[in-house]
């Protein structure tokens, strides 16, 4: 049984937002985002089992496992959660839309893919990553892969904030499940039984996953919308908070028909 993840929260009324992190990140990546949705929805970011201040898994978890922890924190709030996922948080999100349908509102997918299993040399790079985390400590780890996940202009203050939030992540054993869960998954076949109306959005500067990543996903959903967020790299959501919660917003906006 997977312990009940920490959550941080904010308003108290209309529809609720679960916001999924990046696998090197925690709910601190959403800290804009809860102080201005929390005015329109009851928003949720978890710290993932095995990340931040969340507690360890007591068995391994898959991209299943994953899924269904989501899937108790919309249940024990009842009713259903619109689903806002960046990068290893989307394909968790993705995989919750289509083992639990009918918990999942609509989903918002940001700078995310259909999983690493979609190319061998790319699952193998995400299985090594547990190794290197294991071998530089999470500091070191940290300081290394944090600059890449934002555009070449974005501000020093942004990527040590960005660094410090995974520094304070990440740790063995959840972040080596989160890296399996990416290097076992291709959601391809999958991603045309999603039937949750679905927001893309990706940084135009992602050199992570990509924009064609994103695009694979909004090609393959039927009910979508696809964003290109100028000037943002695979943190689109850290990078351009304003745009990107204007989106958000948005998509809300018509599938949980909040009032202007």
């Amino acid at each position: 049984m997977t312990p009940t993840p920490h959550l941080e929260e904010a308003g108290e009324r209309g529809p609720l937002l679960l916001c999924l992190h990046g696998i090197g990140s925690s709910s601190a990546a959403f800290a804009p985002l809860l102080a201005e949705l929390g005015r329109y929805a009851r928003v949720v970011a978890w710290d993932a089992p095995g990340y931040a201040r969340s507690a360890d898994p007591e068995a391994p978890l898959t991209l299943d496992g994953f899924a269904d922890a989501a899937a108790g924190v919309i249940r024990e709030r009842g009713g259903s959660a619109h689903v806002l996922g960046v990068s290893w948080g989307g394909v968790i999100a993705l995989r919750l839309a289509v083992r639990h349908p009918e918990l999942v509102a609509s989903l918002i997918i940001a700078d995310s893919s259909p999983g690493s299993g979609t190319d061998p040399a790319k699952a193998a790079a995400m299985r090594a990553r547990a190794g290197e985390l294991a071998s530089l400590g999470p500091r070191a780890f940290a300081e290394l892969r944090a600059p890449r996940l934002v555009s070449a202009g974005a501000p020093a203050e942004l990527v040590r904030r960005v660094t410090d939030t995974m520094a304070g992540a990440v740790r063995l054993p959840g972040y080596g499940y989160a890296a399996e869960s990416m290097a076992a998954t291709d959601l391809r076949d999958e991603l045309p039984s999603v039937t949750a109306p679905t927001l893309v959005l990706c940084g135009d500067q992602d050199e992570v996953t990509g924009v064609e990543a994103s695009q694979a996903i909004a090609g393959a959903v039927h009910r979508t919308a696809y964003v290109i967020v100028k000037d943002a790299g695979h943190l689109a959501n850290q990078e351009q908070p304003e745009h990107f919660n204007a989106w958000v917003l948005s998509h809300l906006r018509i599938t949980a028909r909040i009032p202007e």
